[in-house]
């Protein structure tokens, strides 16, 4: 933000960004029981996406970048179990969660684009 460096352009970095954005708007559906549990999981998880993708960004290595970019596709997938227990435990309905489902996808493909680059 402050600091105006390239990957604040890149595609796999605006879907990241909206996708923690959306993942913590869904947060106020789930019961304060979960709040150490599953709620404090997507915070973390949806977070670590932006933040080992902009880490990978800064790296100069090839391997240390592809490397972060893979944590960060981890956490996505991490995100996509969240929102399949939060589904099971009937805190959210799955068609309410339909602009999350996108985003999970499309930040998937962009990482998984990025860890295909030579």
């Amino acid at each position: 933000m402050f600091l105006n460096l390239n990957h604040y352009k890149l595609d796999v970095y605006q879907s990241a960004r909206e996708l923690r954005i959306e993942c913590y708007k869904t947060l106020s559906e789930i019961p304060d029981n979960e709040k150490f549990n599953i709620i404090d999981q997507i915070w973390r998880a949806s977070t670590s996406v932006v933040l080992n993708i902009t880490e990978g960004c800064s790296r100069k290595s090839e391997l240390e970048r592809k490397r972060y970019f893979e944590i960060a596709r981890g956490s996505v997938i991490e995100l996509d179990s969240c929102f399949d227990i939060v589904i099971d435990c009937n805190y959210i309905r799955r068609d309410e969660l339909t602009k999350i489902e996108n985003l999970i996808k499309t930040t998937f493909i962009l990482l998984s684009k990025m860890l295909k680059k030579d």
